[in-house]
């Protein structure tokens, strides 16, 4: 792998500024690593509709779609703590995920409010979620 963890959640941290929080104040930020070397950001975007809101990691995940990248196949999200533990993706995020990286793909998740990151797969948050068999490249 090209870029080690530590580096995307840094970019992650780094997209983690630009979020749109007004509400909730719980800033996150994305950054996916694709197979081809790319790194993709997201911020979490809100709005006053919830179901209009777009988590970091669907942002990331979408850039790189947009952008022609290849299979994604890690995803750093750094996010405040939920209950003292380190954040990770939602449903509707590793729904996404899965489709396009695959149940193998990492999740790397980072706090913004403590050192250090976890390491997990799609599949071991998911176990059973519905999948695809046409991932990306």
């Amino acid at each position: 792998m090209a870029m080690d963890y530590e580096e995307l959640i840094v970019a992650a941290t780094q997209a983690r500024e630009n979020a749109y929080a007004p509400y909730s104040q719980f800033r996150t930020g994305a950054a996916v690593l694709s197979s081809d070397g790319s790194v993709h950001v997201g911020a979490l975007v809100e709005n006053l509709v919830f179901g209009a809101a777009m988590c970091a990691e669907r942002v990331a995940l979408f850039s790189a779609v947009s952008a022609g990248a290849d299979r994604p196949e890690v995803i750093a999200l750094v996010a405040p703590e939920t209950a003292g533990e380190r954040t990770f993706p939602c449903g509707s995020c590793l729904q996404v995920a899965i489709e396009l990286g695959g149940p193998e793909m990492k999740i790397v998740a980072a706090s913004a409010d403590s050192p250090g990151f976890d390491i997990s797969t799609v599949e071991e948050l998911a176990p059973g979620i519905p999948r695809r068999k046409g991932l990306l490249r």
